[in-house]
């Protein structure tokens, strides 16, 4: 008899499963973004101008390192989903088994890369003398804890697979409420600076991960930890279907490389010496008010990817555009009611990052908001439809998306749009989102041609 995770994920209403795994999964992803919002406030108010510029350099590299577990854990998540779809738990239960150690082993690897070459990383990125050790500081207090804090986001993973939605909304609370409590306790108390921000997410991390991990020590989860067996075609399986998000990742991340280069040179042309910082500090305060709205997003798409594989690996390709369906639905109506409050609000958004006394850096930022926020009227359909390829075990239609919305759409615009200067800038964000909605929309008819095709193809075997 099936397990009710998997009832769920069968035969219950597509809108009632939405309410079930999504709304969930949106507080969830939501509170996972509180302690960044909060990180931003803390900085921008009490640290200023510099801190952020520094933390913006170096958090590419920073994500890089999540990216690996990225990679490996959503690569993870769609064969094991399809796999219990076919009712093949054995699979499941050891590609679960193997991702938790290549996880581990990628984040010690990575973490000795970034601490040992901190300074030259940092450097690349465009830190110059006034930002360097800030930048260094904060990335190597990142290293240091990395192994035991980069699964924190597969775990996450995994316990929503295993039909433990409720349960990892629980733990991203309570990791925020942690990193809200030492980040006061780090920055208030003992007046630690960018180190302590750094620390602050790191030990909540960490944490959160050992409390993720119980259920599935304990063996009352769907999944089950079991002796794992690698294979290469495992590993390629793995890699593959991760490769949408960790190239997005990598992508993104040199395009910001890009970006910091861009605006500390077309700073300095708009507002003269140290005008550079400024204008990577105005950068850092749009992805900090990225963090109210994008969470959202992802926490619709990311929930109901478990349920469309399942579905998948079943054949149910009726209830797979179903499902698929609500999940645009919730994403645009985020989409845009982000785009109307960070319009109509980007003063008030802006003002939570910046200090007051700091009136350029608040004006320019709220004009940046005001151009960067029409961006979310075409992002809801492009996290939506990456969501959906992965979900399918489409890795190149998600690599396509993915690294034309991280790296060749932003690198184009960002020539095309040079000449605007800084508005060009904030403006590439916008750019890159409609780019990418229009070759969504061109990949979707593709898919829907292989699902009639596949649709009459099971439709003929049953009648034979």
């Amino acid at each position: 008899m099936k397990r009710d995770t998997e009832k769920m994920y069968a035969t219950m209403s597509p809108w009632r499963l939405f309410f079930i795994v999504a709304l969930p999964g949106m507080v969830s992803m939501f509170a996972m973004s509180i302690y960044s919002i909060i990180e931003g406030i803390f900085i921008g108010q009490r640290l200023g101008e510099s801190a952020f510029a520094a933390i913006n350099i170096a958090m590419p590299l920073v994500m890089i390192n999540f990216s690996l577990a990225d990679l490996i854990g959503v690569g993870a998540s769609a064969p094991i989903s399809i796999a219990l779809g076919r009712q093949d738990r054995k699979a499941a239960n050891n590609i679960f088994s193997c991702s938790v150690i290549m996880i581990f082993i990628a984040s010690v690897v990575m973490g000795c890369v970034m601490f040992f070459a901190a300074t030259p990383l940092c450097r690349m990125m465009g830190a110059d003398a006034s930002l360097l050790d800030t930048s260094v500081r904060y990335l190597r207090t990142f290293a240091l804890c990395s192994p035991l804090s980069t699964i924190f986001f597969a775990m996450d993973n995994y316990l929503r697979i295993s039909g433990y939605v409720k349960t990892s909304m629980v733990i991203n609370i309570c990791s925020n409420l942690a990193t809200v409590g030492l980040l006061s306790l780090f920055l208030l108390v003992f007046e630690m600076d960018v180190v302590g921000s750094a620390l602050a997410t790191s030990v909540a991390m960490a944490l959160s991960s050992f409390v993720a991990m119980i259920p599935f020590l304990r063996g009352k989860t769907l999944l089950r930890f079991t002796k794992p067996v690698f294979r290469l075609a495992m590993v390629k399986e793995i890699a593959a279907c991760g490769s949408p998000i960790f190239l997005n990742n990598i992508a993104g991340r040199v395009t910001s490389i890009l970006m910091n280069v861009s605006l500390m040179a077309l700073g300095a042309e708009a507002f003269g010496h140290n005008g550079g910082t400024t204008a990577v500090a105005v950068y850092a305060v749009l992805m900090y008010s990225s963090d109210l709205c994008w969470p959202l997003l992802y926490g619709i798409s990311d929930s109901l990817s478990p349920a469309i594989g399942y579905n998948w690996g079943a054949e149910s390709y009726g209830r797979v555009k179903r499902l698929a369906r609500c999940a645009y639905i919730g994403t645009a109506t985020v989409g845009l009611v982000s785009t109307s409050i960070l319009f109509f609000f980007s003063g008030t958004v802006a003002s939570l990052f910046v200090n007051g006394t700091d009136t350029l850096l608040l004006a320019e930022s709220t004009r940046a908001i005001k151009l960067f926020c029409f961006a979310y009227l075409f992002r809801w359909f492009v996290v939506t439809t990456q969501g959906f390829f992965s979900a399918i075990e489409k890795p190149p239609l998600a690599t396509a998306m993915s690294v034309s919305t991280a790296l060749i759409f932003p690198v184009l615009l960002l020539g095309a749009l040079w000449s605007l200067g800084l508005n060009g800038i904030w403006a590439n964000f916008v750019g890159v989102n409609l780019l990418s909605a229009l070759l969504g929309i061109a990949l979707l008819f593709v898919v829907a041609k292989e699902i009639r095709r596949r649709r009459a193809a099971k439709a003929r075997a049953e009648e034979n």
